[in-house]
């Protein structure tokens, strides 16, 4: 039996069962000990991992490593009789979700009585169908189009935008959607389904970007073009949003909250240089980030004025 004064683990691996603890030599009161020195971290009942490696992955990945926990805990496998569904399905597939929980969503055809759910699983239990089912790093979960009509019927309205967009740019087929729309009626959150339907953009390339839309949208300014290529001396440049007749170009910084990376001084040099060869020739720049999307009256007042020509502070 490992030594609780150690207070060390195996070498390889870094998620474990109870029973796999046990069975390499680990009882229970090294497990505990494990625990409180903090080289193990418990992430769910019976399933544990690597502190040193849970703690140095960037939340989204945590998020995703919940499931694979889930899995491993559960003994599931690509032929388990549930599918990963909603928003843990839409972790699988990277797809981009804002302000939601870590619950694990799972899809069954029926509900079995005598199942036992922990507290972060929900069980959903609408039909599927073949076409509705994929796998995912060996994971059994809701095909693209079926991941986004459930999370678009059970997430709000900007939630679900976002998370749409990202779906249409991954190849998610706009026609499959509708038709699901269509098969609902009376469903809870198929009013929301159809809205995000009518509006989803798949060229916002970012949360950020399609909460900007949103915004555009609802303070009933004249829409812009998306990612809309344009030249200069310094070549051909793309901005994130543009109306051409008033040449301005609104710009959304949010990258480092994101995508977890910082830019390079070579790529904010680039951006400063293509900003100015693209100013030469007239156009006006607004640049926003975050916190500029809660502030929605100001940032109403900065683009109004852009548009109206007005310098802004």
């Amino acid at each position: 039996m490992p030594s609780t004064a150690l207070l060390k683990l195996p070498p390889s691996g870094n998620l474990w069962r109870t029973e796999q603890l046990l069975d390499l030599g680990y009882g229970s009161r090294a497990i505990r000990s494990l625990l409180e020195s903090g080289t193990l971290v418990r992430l769910r009942h019976g399933c544990y991992a690597r502190a040193g490696l849970w703690h140095a992955q960037p939340p989204a990945v945590r998020s995703r490593q919940l499931i694979f926990a889930h899995a491993h805990g559960t003994l599931t496998t690509s032929t388990g009789t549930f599918l990963y569904s909603h928003t843990s399905a839409a972790r699988l597939r990277r797809l981009y979700l804002w302000d939601v929980d870590d619950t694990i969503h799972l899809l069954q055809k029926v509900h079995p009585s005598n199942e036992r759910h922990g507290r972060d699983v929900r069980c959903h239990t609408r039909p599927f169908a073949e076409h509705d089912v994929a796998v995912v790093d060996g994971l059994r979960t809701t095909s693209l189009e079926r991941t986004t009509a459930d999370c678009a019927m059970m997430l709000g309205y900007r939630q679900a935008l976002i998370l749409t967009d990202h779906a249409l740019r991954l190849g998610a087929d706009l026609a499959a959607l509708q038709a699901m729309a269509d098969a609902l009626d009376g469903r809870r959150g198929v009013r929301t389904f159809r809205r995000v339907l009518a509006s989803t953009d798949p060229l916002s390339e970012s949360p950020g970007e399609t909460l900007t839309r949103e915004l555009i949208l609802r303070f009933r300014i004249r829409p812009p073009e998306l990612q809309l290529e344009v030249s200069s001396r310094a070549g051909r440049h793309r901005l994130d949003f543009a109306w051409k007749e008033e040449k301005v170009a609104l710009e959304f910084d949010g990258r480092t909250k994101y995508f977890e990376y910082s830019p390079t001084a070579e790529v904010l040099f680039e951006e400063r240089r293509r900003e100015k060869a693209l100013t030469e020739e007239g156009w006006r720049f607004l640049r926003i980030e975050w916190k500029d999307l809660f502030r929605e009256q100001e940032f109403k007042s900065r683009l109004l004025g852009a548009l109206a020509g007005r310098p802004h502070p």
